[in-house]
C-alpha cells in the first residue's frame, strides 16, 4: 500500500500539540483502555501492510463518507475512495513501522503516529505517518490516515543493540555482553550492559553471540572512475566501445549506485581523494542521506605533470608549472569547497624529486592559508620524504620503491602524517590484462552481491578487449615487479605501524577491478597478511580513516555523541578481519538495516 504524502500541516501541528499535552500526564482508567484498544487496531493495520493483506488492511478503516485520507492534492473523503485508491496502489517491497505512539484526545478518540521506512524497488522512503482512531458500534476504526516524508537529516527511531561483543574502534579490548543505544542518529551509550541504561520505550534488538564494530571508512576512492577500463582509458583503451565522455556522464549522474555498493559492503564513510570538480558536491548530498556513506572530497588534483584523462570543458588534473600555478590551483579548490588538496607528485624521467619540492612547498603554504589539509600521491621514498618535509598531512599510497628510513619516519611522526597503503590496487590492472589475454572473465570478489549490475556487465566484457593488453613478456615482467614491490610495501607498512604513525585503510577504488565497496574486504585482508594484527587493521579501517577525512571528532569509533554508524558481524573480527564478510546488520546514522536489504 503506497504511503502518500500529506501537506495538511495544520492537522499535524494540532495533533502534535494534543499529543504533547497528553504525553505530559499519565494515562489511566478509561483513557488507558482506549489507548490499548486503538493500539491493537494500529498493530493489525501495520501487520496487514507487512503481509500485503488488503482485506485485513481495509477492515481497520471507518466505513463512512467522512473517513479522511490526505495527500498532495489535498483532503479526500470516503471509505470507498480510500479502498479504490488502496487497490490501485502497489504494496511496498519492504515495510518497516516503528516507534508507535498513541495519546487519548477525547473519550473514544485516540491519535497515533509511527515512523515508517519503505522500499519501492530501489527507492527508499522514510517519514512519519499518523492515524486517528475512533470507537464505533462496530469496534475501533481508523477515521483519518496520512503520511509525511522525513526531511533530510531526520534521525531514525531510537534502537538498542543488546548482547554483542563490542569492538569500538579505539583499539581497546573488546567488551562482551554490551549495549549500544542509538538515538537521534548518534551513539547515546556504548559499553558493558551495566554501564548503559536502555531508555523506556526504545526497541531492542538481541544481538547476543554477534560482534559490533564501527562502520568501515575507505580513505581512498575515486567517484570519477568506474572500476573498469572505461574509466581509465590509459590502462586499456575501450573508448570505441564506451566513449569516455559517456562514462564520465554516467558516473556524474548516478553516484547513488556506488553509494549503495559502499553501504552494502559495510562502508559508512569514504574519502574521494581526487577527480572532477563535481565530486565535491557529492559530499553535501551524501551527508544527510542515510542510504549513502559520509563523504569528503578533494576535487581536481594539483600535479607536477599534466594527464590527458580530462574532458573538453572539465579537468581533474591541474598542472602546476611553477609555484604560482600551484597556489592558484589551491585557491580554486578552496573556492570550490574541497575538503582537501591532492598533490600529484610525479617525477619525470631525467629529473629528481627534490626539483619539485618548491611546488610541494607552495601547495602546502597556500593550503595552510585556506585551512585545507594536503594529501600527496608520492610512491617513491624521495618524493614521499619531500612531501612530508613540505608538511603534507597524508600519503595516499605506500612507498614502494625503497624501504622507509628513519628520516621518513621521523618526519611522519613530527607532522602527525597519515599513511594509506592501498596494497591491492595494482593487482586489479594485472588481473584485467590477464583476463583480456586469456579470454576468461576476471573473478569478482563480491561475496554479498554489492557490486551493481552495470559494473558487473563491464567487468564481464574484459575478454572482448583481447589484443589491447600488454604482451605476454610484458605481463610476466609486470607480475614479477609487482610481487617484489608488494613485499616492500608490506614491510614498509609494518615499519610505519610499529613507529606509531596513523595508518588509514584505503582501496583506491575506481581503478580497474578495484571495485567500489567490495574491495575493502581484500584490502583489509591484505593488511592483515602484511603483518598487522586484526585489531590494528580494524583501527586503521575505522578511526584511522575518520582521522584522514578530518572527521575523527564524530566518526570512526563507537563512543557517546558520535555518529551511529556501525556493523553487526557474525564472526569475531579480532580473530580475523575476514569476519567483515559476515555482515548481519548495517547501521548508518542510526538507521538499522538488515544486510540482506542492500545487495543488488
Amino acid at each position: 500500500m503506497r504511503l502518500v504524502t500529506s501537506r495538511s500541516v495544520a492537522i499535524l501541528l494540532a495533533c502534535a500539540a494534543l499529543w504533547g499535552a497528553g504525553a505530559a500526564r499519565p494515562v489511566r482508567g478509561a483513557e488507558a483502555d482506549d489507548v490499548a484498544a486503538a493500539r491493537a487496531v494500529f498493530e493489525r493495520n501495520l501487520d496487514a501492510i507487512k503481509r500485503k493483506d488488503r482485506e485485513a488492511y481495509l477492515a481497520c478503516y471507518l466505513d463512512s463518507d467522512t473517513m479522511v485520507r490526505t495527500g498532495p492534492s489535498g483532503m479526500r473523503l470516503g471509505y470507498r475512495d480510500h479502498a479504490a485508491q488502496s487497490s490501485a496502489d502497489p504494496w511496498p517491497d519492504r515495510f518497516e513501522g516503528l516507534d508507535l505512539r498513541l495519546v487519548p484526545v477525547a473519550k473514544g478518540v485516540v491519535y497515533g503516529t509511527y515512523r515508517y521506512r519503505v522500499h519501492y524497488g530501489d527507492r527508499e522512503d522514510r517519514g512519519l505517518s499518523e492515524r486517528l482512531f475512533v470507537r464505533t458500534p462496530a469496534g475501533w476504526r481508523i477515521a483519518m490516515t496520512s503520511a509525511f516524508p522525513a526531511p533530510p537529516g531526520t534521525p531514525p527511531s531510537p534502537r538498542a543493540l543488546v548482547g554483542a561483543t563490542l569492538v569500538d574502534g579505539t583499539g581497546r579490548a573488546p567488551v562482551p555482553d554490551s549495549v549500544v543505544v542509538l538515538r537521534d542518529g548518534k551513539v547515546d551509550c556504548a559499553g558493558a550492559r551495566g554501564a548503559c541504561e536502555i531508555p523506556s520505550g526504545v526497541e531492542t534488538i538481541d544481538v547476543g553471540g554477534l560482534w559490533i564494530t564501527p562502520g568501515l571508512v575507505d580513505a581512498h576512492v575515486h567517484f570519477s572512475q568506474s572500476g573498469w577500463a572505461d574509466g581509465r582509458p590509459d590502462s586499456i583503451d575501450a573508448r570505441d566501445r564506451h566513449p569516455y565522455e559517456e562514462t564520465v556522464g554516467r558516473l556524474r549522474a548516478h553516484p547513488e549506485t556506488f553509494f549503495r555498493s559502499y553501504l552494502c559492503s559495510g562502508v559508512t564513510a569514504i574519502f574521494d581523494v581526487g577527480g572532477y570538480a563535481w565530486t565535491v558536491a557529492l559530499r553535501d548530498r551524501a551527508e544527510n542521506d542515510l542510504t549513502a556513506p559520509h563523504m569528503a572530497a578533494a576535487g581536481p588534483l594539483v600535479t607536477t605533470r599534466d594527464h590527458w584523462i580530462n574532458m573538453p570543458a572539465e579537468r581533474q588534473f591541474m598542472p602546476a608549472a611553477d609555484p604560482n600555478a600551484a597556489r592558484a590551483g589551491v585557491a580554486y579548490l578552496s573556492a570550490l569547497g574541497a575538503s582537501a588538496v591532492k598533490f600529484y607528485y610525479i617525477v619525470e624521467p631525467g629529473r629528481d624529486a627534490a626539483s619539485y619540492a618548491p611546488l610541494a612547498q607552495a601547495t602546502v603554504e597556500e593550503a595552510n592559508r585556506h585551512r585545507l589539509p594536503v594529501l600527496s600521491h608520492a610512491t617513491g621514498l624521495a618524493e614521499a620524504t619531500e612531501s612530508l618535509r613540505a608538511g603534507v598531512t597524508m600519503l595516499v599510497h605506500s612507498v614502494w620503491d625503497k624501504p622507509v628510513d628513519d628520516a621518513f619516519l621521523d618526519l611522519a611522526r613530527k607532522g602527525n602524517a597519515i599513511y594509506c597503503p592501498t596494497l591491492i590496487v595494482r593487482d586489479g590492472y594485472l588481473k584485467m590484462y590477464e583476463s583480456a589475454a586469456s579470454g576468461r572473465p576476471p573473478a569478482v570478489d563480491d561475496p554479498r552481491g554489492c557490486v551493481d549490475p552495470g559494473t558487473r556487465a563491464l567487468v564481464a566484457e574484459t575478454p572482448q578487449l583481447a589484443g589491447r593488453q600488454p604482451g605476454a613478456d610484458a605481463l610476466r615482467q609486470r607480475a614479477e615487479r609487482l610481487a617484489a614491490e608488494r613485499a616492500l610495501m608490506d614491510a614498509n607498512l609494518r615499519r610505519v605501524q610499529a613507529a606509531g604513525i596513523t595508518v588509514a585503510m584505503g582501496t583506491d577504488a575506481g581503478n580497474p577491478l578495484t571495485l567500489h565497496g567490495s574491495s575493502v574486504l581484500a584490502e583489509m585482508e591484505a593488511m592483515q597478511a602484511a603483518g598487522l594484527s586484526p585489531m590494528e587493521v580494524i583501527v586503521a579501517s575505522t578511526r584511522g580513516g575518520a582521522t584522514a577525512m578530518g572527521r575523527a571528532q564524530d566518526l570512526g569509533t563507537l563512543e557517546a555523541g558520535k555518529a551511529a554508524d556501525l556493523l553487526v558481524l557474525e564472526r569475531d573480527p579480532v580473530a580475523s578481519v575476514s569476519a567483515f564478510r559476515t555482515l548481519r546488520w548495517i547501521v548508518r546514522g542510526g538507521q538499522v538495516r538488515s544486510a540482506s536489504e542492500l545487495p543488488w
